[in-house]
């Protein structure tokens, strides 16, 4: 699935769009897409200009966006909950982060994801990922 799927199912635009493909896809049920991390990222301008990191809040954001496309038939996904978050390793300009989900459960609005991150096979950071799905424009 291409950038104009990704953009026709999340409501995020630059500069927090954090998906760039979806390689794989099984709905309801599991997820793999990427995100390639390139210099020009505006937060790389100052986290940290000698030494690019991508910030831990981004890989999140990152796993949280690829995650949320498992309900692709949700109108719009709002994160709730973050559990058992942890980064084993950096991300720096050049990494393709690799993200893979699975579906744990759906009830009503709500659903819960187990998502990884990886680079070049190794774990970068893994998290259990709570949404609400609701209407767009409904609080």
């Amino acid at each position: 699935m291409d950038i104009q799927w990704i953009m026709r199912s999340l409501r995020q635009r630059y500069p927090f769009l954090m998906v760039d493909r979806v390689l794989e896809h099984e709905p309801d049920r599991r997820i793999k897409g990427i995100k390639l991390v390139t210099i020009n990222e505006p937060y790389f301008a100052g986290h940290f200009p000698d030494e690019p990191v991508m910030p831990g809040v981004m890989i999140v954001e990152a796993m949280t966006q690829t995650a949320g496309l498992i309900y692709s038939d949700a109108e719009s996904g709002y994160l709730v909950a973050l559990n058992n978050v942890k980064f084993t390793r950096f991300v720096t300009p050049g990494d393709v982060l690799v993200i893979e989900a699975e579906a744990l459960e759906r009830v009503g609005p709500f659903a819960k994801a187990r998502v990884r991150a990886t680079v070049d096979g190794q774990e970068v950071s893994r998290a259990e990922i709570s949404y609400k799905f609701m209407s767009r424009g409904r609080e």
